[in-house]
């Protein structure tokens, strides 16, 4: 099993799979390709993909090329792993709040996107995306509150490989969420996104990495 990825440092797409992918236990290769190259980027990552983007999940003679596509099959593949809960209400609202996070937040997204080489420091942030993360906020909020945590949907699951950019946001452009309707719990949550092994991991690569350029 391979998977296409860009920039560990920018590439919070990459990010979310191969979260789930590590939680898999899974043996698997990873493909890097440099992004902000243009042509050279589209170029390099069709060679692996149809779609021209990254991330790209590759199974045998299968190519999957989305963030929640990927996830969703590496559940269906590895069921032990547990990436969505067997509960089928949590499942439901988990995959609710995963999507809501692939389609939406442009504003929070186009204006503080990744970023892991970047020491945290404090901007201002537009009204639309103050708007955005007193949205996550309720919705983190509402989702600890129903499944009593630590994890979104009780034990860690694609719901959390969404957010887990996210809270990467919050810390590098220094978004208090308690400025935004926090009574606490949200803003423990998405600390808790930062200290689990697998993000840490890939952290340390996209830290080597920007250090190397």
């Amino acid at each position: 099993m391979r998977i296409v990825i860009g920039d560990k440092q920018w590439s919070s797409w990459s990010l979310r799979p191969w979260l789930a992918l590590r939680r898999t236990g899974a043996a698997f290769e990873e493909i890097p390709v440099a992004l902000r190259q243009g042509e050279a980027t589209t170029a390099a990552i069709g060679r692996y993909s149809p779609s021209k983007l990254a991330p790209a999940l590759i199974d045998g003679d299968l190519v999957i090329w989305d963030s929640l596509a990927i996830c969703e099959y590496l559940a269906e593949t590895f069921p032990a792993a547990k990436l969505w809960p067997d509960d089928a209400a949590l499942r439901a609202i988990g995959r609710s709040a995963a999507c809501e996070m692939h389609s939406g937040f442009q504003s929070l997204r186009g204006e503080c996107p990744m970023a892991l080489e970047v020491e945290p420091r404090s901007v201002d942030i537009s009204e639309a995306t103050q708007k955005d993360v007193r949205k996550i906020v309720e919705r983190w909020s509402q989702l600890l509150a129903r499944s009593g945590g630590p994890f979104l949907l009780g034990e860690w699951s694609i719901a959390d490989a969404f957010y887990t950019p996210v809270a990467t946001r919050f810390r590098t452009y220094g978004i208090k969420l308690s400025d935004h309707g926090d009574a606490g719990p949200a803003g423990a949550y998405g600390e808790r996104l930062l200290e689990t092994p697998e993000f840490l991991e890939w952290e340390r690569a996209a830290k080597t990495r920007s250090n190397e350029l």
